[in-house]
């Protein structure tokens, strides 16, 4: 049943998403991937939907309003991040602590996450065509893998910041 819906749906869906990915100044791919993600979701908790393709182009219009939405609160620096340089030693400690406290979080997550996270946070600076061909996945799945290893990473750092301030 689900592999009928997936092949039924697979041209809609790439269609739908080319079309709106534009306007969300993502990638098609990503757009795809998210909305797949949201029908497995869909299938479940609630099972299949009753009218599949009015569903899908339900489903692509809000991930692309949700991208929108997300690339409007997103800002780029003004200007590149400050230097060391006029920093004092307990501030560049406390800096080198987060650092360490960040990496090895990241090397605890789960899956995949550990070796994309590193990719992204590697000083090479590597894009995502790169990061994609070193971790031997698709270019379009590296945007919602990275959302979903971020939701992981955040989980994980709240948790124990939360459990450092109850110590207290």
């Amino acid at each position: 049943m689900t592999h009928d819906l997936v092949t039924t749906l697979r041209p809609l869906l790439t269609a739908e998403a080319l079309a709106e990915a534009h306007a969300t100044g993502t990638e098609p791919g990503d757009l795809e991937q998210a909305v797949w993600l949201r029908l497995l979701e869909h299938l479940e908790t609630q099972g299949p939907p009753l009218d599949p393709h009015g569903w899908l182009r339900r489903a692509v219009r809000s991930e692309s309003r949700r991208t929108r939405r997300t690339t409007r609160l997103e800002r780029p620096y003004g200007a590149e991040p400050a230097d060391d340089g006029d920093r004092t030693p307990e501030q560049l400690a406390l800096a080198s602590a987060r650092r360490r406290a960040l990496h090895d979080a990241v090397r605890r997550l789960p899956g995949r996450c550990p070796r994309l996270m590193a990719a992204l946070l590697s000083p090479r600076d590597l894009t995502y065509r790169e990061i994609a061909g070193e971790l031997g996945m698709s270019q379009g799945s590296l945007g919602p893998e990275r959302s979903r290893c971020l939701g992981c990473l955040r989980r994980l750092l709240t948790s124990e910041v939360a459990a450092r301030g109850a110590r207290g």
